[in-house]
């Protein structure tokens, strides 16, 4: 029979990594509770007092935060407009069309996968065809 410390561990393989996230205000607040359903511990900049901020602001809100940012903004990713360097992790949503249905099934999947440690200073770019990880540090 297996000791407790194995079966921890198998459990904990088992379940995903609970993160804390930051929606920017592109998100609605069903994509929201559709994650907080999931227990991750979400803030949105609209319930913040950011709903009218700009990117580097949303930006270092979560860092300051400590939460992985989630946008649909293409700016995020573009190093002239808005240059990453240190950061829990930036997640930028490509769907088309940018429905809360496509942001719900494409996320919800994704964050059960992943870990908080393999987001640190990485913008992801995520789509249903593709996954492109990038190292901003």
């Amino acid at each position: 029979m297996p000791g407790p410390l194995l079966i921890t561990q198998r459990l904990e393989r088992l379940m995903p990594e609970l993160l804390n996230l930051y929606l920017d205000q592109m998100l609605p607040l069903d994509v929201a509770q559709a994650l907080r359903n999931e227990g991750h511990d979400v803030m949105r900049a609209s319930e913040v007092g950011q709903a009218r901020a700009d990117d580097y602001e949303i930006l270092q809100k979560a860092i300051a935060e400590n939460r992985i940012l989630v946008t649909l903004d293409e700016h995020f990713g573009d190093w002239v407009i808005l240059p990453l360097s240190k950061h829990p992790g930036v997640i930028r949503l490509k769907i088309n069309p940018t429905t809360s249905k496509n942001a719900i099934n494409l996320i919800i999947p994704f964050l059960r996968l992943h870990s908080l440690e393999q987001f640190r200073n990485h913008l992801v770019i995520l789509s249903p065809k593709r996954t492109k990880w990038i190292f901003t540090a």
